[in-house]
């Protein structure tokens, strides 16, 4: 398999995990938040992702908010299931019982806490790949495994390699790196990244990448709106979604994907309680963010950025179409 097996693409929310206020995972909020992505036209949504607080669910829990998304999402856009564990075989449980849900794909980080070699993350990958047939997508996150692939040598190279490996999604923080990504092996698989802002767009223009997956997607109007810029090649359109986009992200979330006005988790679920959608609570570790001045906060950032405005835009036109 390579890049060209699969058509993933464009603006993708990573999807949080609805808890209600009893902390049991909300079905019906998670069916109306797949159908809101649907609406809005994303390119494809990832679930039990680390926005879909894959940390502090059971695995019975995983297989249910994957079952749950795929049959709300009907086939409409691909759907990519997160199984990010601490050992391959706990992973390949997962990804077969993703296939056997009907998932398009599967996506992991190196095993959390490990700080795996190299040659160690390889022999993982390699092992989990193999565990289905599905398309695969590795995934960096520094943030949350205290490892930096783009910092590995060759790594990328080997990755893609891997038969199943089709993506990399590269949430280094470190814009450079993930720029070299780009540059290493856009050609061989898809390259999900930071490219939302006028030097991601330059870097789609001219060297590759196909797109973001984005913790929550509250800003998926503006992110919509600048990959089909991208795909027409209308270069102003995509200049001015990009910086209404970063009016948005940029005053919620820092370069290294910390959250500003709280934990990353916590205050994209308070945000998105704030335009009513179906975020809910956060779980234990995390604490739901109730201070008054930084929920007063984040309602200026919504209003002003217009995200609310843009968001019922267009649901209107999905709904009249």
């Amino acid at each position: 398999m390579n890049r060209d097996d699969v058509a993933w693409a464009g603006y993708w929310p990573a999807a949080p995990t609805p808890f209600d206020s009893d902390r049991a995972v909300d079905v019906d909020g998670l069916t109306a938040l797949m159908e809101l992505y649907v609406a809005l036209r994303v390119g494809g949504v990832l679930v039990n992702g680390s926005t879909g607080e894959w940390f502090s669910q059971s695995p019975a829990e995983r297989r249910r908010v994957a079952e749950v998304a795929i049959d709300a999402v009907d086939g409409r856009v691909p759907v990519i299931v997160g199984v990010t564990a601490y050992t391959a075989d706990e992973a390949g449980d997962l990804a077969r019982h993703a296939k056997d849900a009907g998932a398009d794909g599967v996506l992991a980080t190196p095993p959390p806490y490990v700080h795996p070699s190299g040659d160690e993350i390889v022999a993982f990958y390699r092992t989990l790949t193999a565990a289905t047939d599905l398309p695969f997508m590795v995934y960096n996150w520094p943030r949350g495994v205290a490892v930096d692939m783009s910092e590995i040598d060759g790594l990328y190279q080997r990755l893609a390699d891997l038969d199943r490996v089709v993506a990399i999604k590269d949430s280094t923080g470190d814009w450079l790196s993930m720029l070299s990504t780009v540059e290493a092996v856009s050609d061989r698989v898809r390259v999900f990244g930071s490219f939302l802002h006028r030097r991601g767009l330059a870097t789609l223009l001219e060297l590759g990448g196909d797109g973001n997956i984005d913790g929550g997607g509250v800003g998926a109007p503006f992110g919509v709106s600048f990959y089909q810029a991208v795909r027409d090649r209308d270069v102003a359109a995509a200049r001015e979604w990009a910086d209404r986009y970063q009016g948005l992200s940029g005053r919620l979330i820092r370069p290294d994907y910390s959250g500003i006005h709280g934990s990353p988790i916590a205050q994209l679920k308070a945000v998105m309680n704030i335009l009513g959608q179906p975020g809910g609570t956060v779980r234990p570790p995390l604490l739901d963010l109730v201070d008054d001045q930084r929920i007063r906060s984040l309602q200026r950032i919504v209003e002003e950025s217009g995200i609310r405005r843009a968001t019922d835009e267009r649901l209107a036109v999905a709904h009249a179409g």
